[in-house]
């Protein structure tokens, strides 16, 4: 991981919807589960340097996604044959206590839950947590193999082997590779591509994620 640690915040929010642009990229509190969630304060020193300290009640239920994302012309995405290339690198360390995944989360052909829509999440770091669905398949890029999940209705998880505290991964044939099986429609459009943590639990005590990278690269 980058020798990278954020001592000086120029943004700090503890909103539920909170969030700060940098660089082209936006750093979010996203606390979007506002009913079942804690509270949670974000700091930030750059788009690819900041924290989150979150208190989480003791359930299984996603809480939160504190993130940092790159929105494709304002969410209304491009399609995945405009690019030969995307990549990310990342670096993130979650608290190894409670119930939680460290993901990407990339959307594709619009983002939210409306139909027709595609959740693709990479899990680079994961305690305790239970993706969506079934494991349908395993796939190794990079040196690393992940299981994959998918639930049938718009969501898979490409969920690492082993932890990743940093790296990079290969967006485009990720979903390349899921286009091939069916799993995705050919040639979607590119919403988003964000990188954080789902915040399930945090035993109901204080605990801390911290990002010292993102970059991510199209072309």
């Amino acid at each position: 991981m980058p020798d990278k640690t954020c001592t000086d915040p120029v943004f700090t929010t503890s909103d539920p919807d909170g969030g700060w642009s940098d660089g082209g990229y936006y750093v979010h509190n996203n606390m979007w589960n506002q009913d079942e969630a804690g509270p949670e304060t974000l700091h930030a020193c750059a788009h690819d340097n900041w924290y989150v300290d979150s208190t989480q009640p003791d359930s299984t239920s996603v809480k939160t996604y504190p993130n940092v994302h790159k929105d494709i012309n304002n969410l209304d995405g491009a399609p995945l044959s405009n690019y030969s290339t995307i990549t990310s690198t990342f670096a993130g360390r979650g608290p190894a206590t409670g119930i939680y995944d460290v993901a990407y989360d990339i959307w594709l052909n619009g983002v939210g839950q409306q139909p027709g829509v595609t959740e693709l999440m990479v899990w680079t770091e994961n305690h305790n947590q239970v993706p969506s669905g079934e494991k349908v398949a395993t796939y190794t890029a990079g040196g690393v193999t992940y299981d994959v999940w998918a639930n049938g209705s718009g969501y898979l998880a490409f969920v690492a082997q082993s932890t990743q505290y940093s790296g990079a991964i290969d967006i485009k044939a990720m979903i390349d590779w899921s286009v091939g099986r069916g799993y995705i429609p050919p040639n979607p459009t590119v919403n988003q591509l964000g990188y954080g943590i789902e915040f399930c639990s945090t035993g109901g005590v204080p605990a801390r994620f911290t990002v010292s990278d993102f970059s991510v690269t199209m072309n």
